[in-house]
């Protein structure tokens, strides 16, 4: 079963933390063991892991991909999101996060974030949780 988180962001670029409601659809979905995957269905979005810790973090990402890809520029796309199109394709649309004990598998300054290029706008993020069968013992 496919599970959806609603997001609403309020820039035209802005990255929302969203480890909570995974970590919340994880509990929900009962796995133990096994894999999260997280996908976003749009074409000017996108999803990254990184440090939730320190919120400059995440500006320093976006302030980087708007050096790299501006807004304005002479893009053949006219509707006037092309960069949003080209930093979802760099950033990429999943990520998988492994699930053990019921909890997600982050490193310690780890956080979920949803990357929105071409707000403010609704949007959802789905996930499929995977559980593990059987746990393996190690050859001896």
């Amino acid at each position: 079963m496919v599970r959806y988180i609603n997001v609403k962001s309020r820039h035209r670029n802005e990255f929302i933390d969203i480890t909570e409601d995974v970590a919340n659809a994880a509990k929900e979905a009962g796995v133990k063991s096994g894999i999260c995957y997280i996908y976003v269905p749009h074409t000017t979005a996108a999803i990254t892991i990184n440090e939730g810790a320190d919120p400059s973090v995440q500006r320093d990402i976006q302030q980087a991909l708007t050096r790299l890809i501006p807004h304005e520029y002479n893009y053949s796309h006219r509707e006037g999101n092309a960069d949003a199109h080209i930093k979802s394709t760099l950033v990429g649309v999943s990520h998988y996060v492994l699930v053990d004990e019921g909890k997600l598998v982050l490193g310690t300054w780890q956080s979920i974030y949803f990357c929105e290029f071409d707000g403010p706008r609704h949007r959802r993020v789905a996930m499929k949780f995977i559980a593990s069968e059987k746990c393996i013992e190690p050859r001896k």
